[in-house]
C-alpha cells in the first residue's frame, strides 16, 4: 500500500501546511528516527494523542548544535513539549559494557551513531527551555523512567540524582505512557497550570516540603535522601527494594526522596491497561513504515521488527538485570485475538512481505494469557517475580490461549510461517502445576513451538550455568536447561528436524566469580556449544543487579555480594565464553592456574593441539610457580551442582547419541 505524506504525523512546517494546521497542541522531540510503528514509543504517544483529538507533530533526532533550527522550526505548541529520548536508554545505545562507542545506532538512518547526544533528555530540555521558557516540558520514555530518583550511572561511575535535578523540565511521566499523557494533555487543555498538577498518577515532580500535595503522610514511603545514599551505599540498596516493590504492585504507595533541600515526589502508577485499552493503542492508524523523509535508508531496529507482532505487555520474570519491571511492570496485559489478527493482516498487505512473520511474541515469548488465579492475592503481592525463587502456585501457566493465537495466525491466507523470535521461558514449559489441563497444554505448546515456530534456531536465555549466580539473577537452575534441551533434541529427532538452541549468557553479573565462568566454559563445551549470544553485564539504572553491583549489597538481604568491576576483572570473566578461539587459550590457561583451577585446562583443551605464541607454555603435568598437581582425591571442589568434576560431558546433558552430535550446534 502506498502512503501519502499526510498519513504520517507531521515533522515539518510544510507537512503542517498540507494538513491546513496553523498551530500544534503537542510537539514531541524524539532521539530515534521516526518510524510510524507500535514498537516505537514516540509514534505510540503521538498516535494516542491524535486519536484523542489533539494536533501532534514529531521532530525526530533534532540537531542540537549551532542555531537550534530544528527546535525552532515548528514554533511553540499550544500545550507542551514532550521528550521521548528513544526506545533504548541513550547510553546503552551509544556505548558498550567496556564504555567503547558502538559502531552502529540501530534506531538511526543507516545506523549512524552521531544522530543523538548523550543523555538527550537533558540536552533537549535545556534547549527548549532556553528558547521557550514559558512552555511546559515533559520527559517520558525509558531514559526518564529509569532515572526518576537516585540511580547509579555506569558511564560517569557516580550516583546521580533524579533526572529533574539536571533538566529544567517540569515533569516526568514514567512507564508506558498512553494513559498519563492523555490525561495530562486534557488537563492542560482545560487551563490548568502544569505546576499545579500534582495528583496525576505515574508522574514525578520536584517540590518543597510545604508544597507536597496533602503533606507527607503515613501512607507515603519516605526513602533515604540522596545525600544519605552518597554517604551510605547500604541506604541506596534499601531504597531500591522499596522502589522495585512499588513498581510491581497493583496498588502502590507514593514515594518521596529528599534531594538538595527539596523532595522528589513519585506518584503511584496507573493500574495495568485492560485488554480493550491495549487493543485501542495497537489499533491506531500506524503505517508501520519509516517516515518518507528517510528515502529508503536502512534503520536497523526497524528491519528487526518490520514483520513482527507484539501480543502482550509486561513480564513477571523479574530478572535482576532487566529494566522491564521498572518500566512495564510484572502484570501481563494481553491483546485480544481479534486485534492481533488485524495487525497480522496489515503485515500481510506490506509489499515486501513474503509470508514469514519474524516474531509473534512480547517481552517474553510465552506469557500470553497468564495471570494469578486469585486476583485478591495478586493485589497484595510484593514479590518482584512470579517465577522466582519458585513459580507462584497462584500463577495460571496455561499455554492454551497462546496456542490458539498461533493456530489462528497460521490459518490466515498469506502466512507461511509465524516464527517466535522472543526469548522462551522454558521454566514455564517445564512447570508441573496441579491443573493437568495446563500441564497438557504446556507439552502441546512445546511440541508445536519446536516443530512449527522455530526458524532453525530457538532463542533461550539460561544466562549462566552456576545455580548460585542464577539465584542472584532470579533465573531458574541450569538443570532446567538440561531438561529442556533433552526435550528439544528428542522432538527434533522424532520429527526429523535439524534445529539449534541459541543460548544467551552473561558474564560479570553480581555474584559471578572467574571460577563460575571457567565452569560455564566446560559445561557449554560438553553441550557442544560455541557461544555467540553473550554479553558482559552492563549496569543500567534502576535494576536489582545494578544496585547490587554499585552498592555491594543484595537489596533484599543487605548481605555483601562480590562483583567484577575493573576492565581487567571483567575481561578475565568474558574470555571464558570464547575458549574455542586459539587466541584466547593462552590467557585462559594462565587464569585457570592463577585461580587454582588447573584441573579445568585438560577438560577444555584435551585432544586439541597447543596454540602458538610468544612465551606460550602449553598445559603439562608440571605446575609452574610451585603449584601442586591436583590428584583425583585432591581436585578443587566446585560449588556448582551442574558441574561434573569427573567428566566434562555428563551423561544426562543430552539424549542424542555421540555420532549425532558431530557438527551440531557449532557456530563459528
Amino acid at each position: 500500500m502506498e502512503y501519502r505524506l499526510t498519513d504520517f504525523l507531521p515533522t515539518t512546517k510544510k507537512e503542517l501546511e498540507l494538513r491546513g494546521w496553523d498551530y500544534v497542541d503537542v510537539i514531541l522531540f524524539s532521539g530515534d528516527a521516526y518510524v510510524d510503528h507500535p514498537s516505537f514509543g514516540a509514534a505510540v504517544i503521538g498516535r494516542t494523542l491524535e486519536a484523542a483529538g489533539f494536533r501532534v507533530a514529531i521532530v525526530p533526532q533534532p540537531d542540537w548544535h549551532g542555531d537550534y533550527r530544528d527546535f525552532k522550526k515548528l514554533g511553540r505548541p499550544r500545550l507542551f513539549f514532550g521528550i521521548a529520548p528513544g526506545c533504548m536508554d541513550s547510553m546503552v545505545n551509544k556505548y558498550t559494557a567496556a564504555r567503547r562507542l558502538r559502531s552502529e545506532d540501530a534506531y538511526s538512518p543507516d545506523g549512524r551513531h552521531d544522530m543523538r547526544p548523550e543523555y538527550p533528555t537533558i540536552v533537549y530540555a535545556k534547549i527548549l527551555k532556553e528558547l521557550y521558557p514559558d512552555v511546559p516540558v515533559v520527559l517520558g520514555g525509558i531514559e526518564a523512567s529509569l532515572r526518576r530518583l537516585s540511580h547509579y550511572d555506569y558511564w560517569s561511575d557516580s550516583l546521580k540524582k533524579c533526572l529533574l535535578c539536571y533538566s529544567p523540565a517540569d515533569m516526568i511521566t514514567y512507564g508506558m505512557g498512553e494513559k498519563v499523557t492523555i490525561e495530562l494533555a486534557r488537563r492542560l487543555a482545560a487551563g490548568e497550570n502544569i505546576r499545579d498538577i500534582r495528583d496525576l498518577p505515574q508522574t514525578v515532580y520536584l517540590s518543597r516540603k510545604e508544597d507536597i500535595l496533602g503533606g507527607i503522610t503515613d501512607r507515603d514511603i519516605v526513602l533515604h535522601s540522596h545525600e544519605e545514599c552518597l554517604k551510605n551505599k547500604k541506604a541506596q540498596a534499601e531504597n531500591f527494594k522499596n522502589v522495585e516493590e512499588q513498581s510491581n504492585m497493583m496498588h502502590a504507595q507514593r514515594l518521596l526522596q529528599g534531594v538538595d533541600g527539596r523532595y522528589v515526589v513519585i506518584n503511584p502508577p496507573y493500574p495495568p491497561m485492560t485488554t480493550e485499552e491495549l487493543d485501542a493503542s495497537f489499533d491506531l492508524p500506524y503505517t508501520r513504515q519509516p517516515h518518507p523523509k528517510y528515502k529508503g535508508k536502512r534503520i536497523p531496529a526497524y528491519d528487526m521488527i518490520k514483520f513482527s507482532v507484539n501480543i502482550h505487555r509486561g513480564c513477571f520474570g523479574g530478572c535482576a538485570f532487566c529494566t522491564i519491571s521498572a518500566h512495564q511492570g510484572k502484570f501481563i496485559t494481553c491483546r485480544s485475538k481479534e486485534s492481533i489478527l488485524r495487525e497480522v493482516k496489515q503485515v500481510i498487505q506490506m509489499p515486501d512481505f513474503k509470508g514469514n512473520l519474524s516474531d509473534l511474541g512480547g517481552p517474553s515469548a510465552n506469557m500470553y494469557g497468564m495471570s494469578g488465579r486469585n486476583k485478591n492475592a495478586c493485589e497484595k503481592c510484593r514479590r518482584p517475580s512470579c517465577v522466582h525463587p519458585q513459580i507462584c502456585p497462584n500463577l495460571n501457566t496455561d499455554h492454551s490461549k497462546l496456542l490458539d493465537i498461533y493456530r489462528s495466525v497460521d490459518a490466515l491466507p498469506g502466512i507461511k510461517h509465524s516464527y517466535i523470535g522472543s526469548g522462551v521461558r522454558y521454566d514455564l514449559l517445564l512447570y508441573k502445576s496441579k491443573d493437568e489441563a495446563s500441564n497438557k497444554a504446556a507439552m502441546e505448546y512445546t511440541r508445536e513451538l519446536i516443530t512449527r515456530h522455530v526458524s532453525g534456531r530457538l532463542k533461550v536465555a539460561p544466562e549462566h550455568t552456576s545455580d548460585r549466580v542464577l539465584y542472584l539473577m532470579r533465573k531458574p537452575s541450569f538443570q532446567q536447561f538440561y531438561e529442556f534441551k533433552r526435550i528439544f533434541d528428542r522432538i527434533n529427532r522424532e520429527e526429523g528436524l535439524r534445529q539449534q538452541i541459541i543460548p544467551y549468557f552473561i558474564s560479570s553479573h553480581p555474584g559471578c566469580q572467574e571460577e563460575d565462568m571457567a565452569e560455564l566454559a566446560v559445561i557449554t563445551k560438553g553441550l557442544d556449544f560455541h557461544l555467540e549470544q553473550v554479553q558482559d553485564f552492563t549496569p543500567t539504572p534502576l535494576t536489582n543487579a545494578t544496585e547490587t553491583w554499585y552498592t555491594g549489597y543484595d537489596p533484599y538481604t543487605l548481605q555483601p555480594v562480590f562483583s567484577a568491576k575493573t576492565p581487567k576483572d571483567k575481561l578475565a570473566q568474558r574470555q571464558f565464553f570464547f575458549w574455542y578461539k586459539p587466541e584466547e587459550r593462552r590467557g585462559i590457561e594462565q587464569s585457570l592456574r592463577r585461580i587454582g583451577r588447573s584441573d579445568l585446562i585438560a577438560k577444555l583443551y584435551s585432544g586439541m593441539p597447543p596454540s602458538q605464541g610468544n612465551n606460550y607454555r602449553p598445559y603439562s603435568d608440571k605446575r609452574p610457580y610451585g603449584e601442586q598437581r591436583a590428584s583425583a582425591s585432591n581436585k578443587p571442589k566446585s560449588y556448582n551442582p551442574n558441574f561434573n568434576n569427573d567428566n566434562s560431558r555428563a551423561k544426562h546433558h543430552s539424549e542424542r547419541p555421540q555420532e549425532e552430535k558431530r557438527g551440531r550446534n557449532r557456530r563459528h
